[in-house]
């Protein structure tokens, strides 16, 4: 799903963690955090520079993110195109 808004509140945030891209030589940190509002709860991957930015407690909102489904869970992206707002 494709240009996703959503407002919610950091309830967790894991250990950053390093990945290597499959098409450069590149290498990216990487946490995954979840994130809930009054209608549930979500995994958002948080991608190098975000990580410093998002904290346990903090309200955030994303615009035109996307929802991904990987190895059988629900994911929330900000990707290269999204915003993501912390306050």
């Amino acid at each position: 799903m494709k240009r996703v808004s959503v407002e919610a509140k950091v309830v967790e945030k894991g250990d950053p963690r390093e990945v290597r891209s499959r098409f450069k030589d590149e290498t990216y940190r990487i946490v995954d955090a979840v994130v809930a509002d009054e209608t549930g709860s979500v995994k958002l991957t948080l991608w190098n520079e975000q990580i410093d930015q998002v904290n346990v407690g903090d309200n955030i909102k994303i615009d035109n993110g996307y929802v991904t489904s990987f190895k059988g869970e629900i994911q929330l992206n900000v990707g290269k195109f999204g915003k993501l707002a912390v306050g």
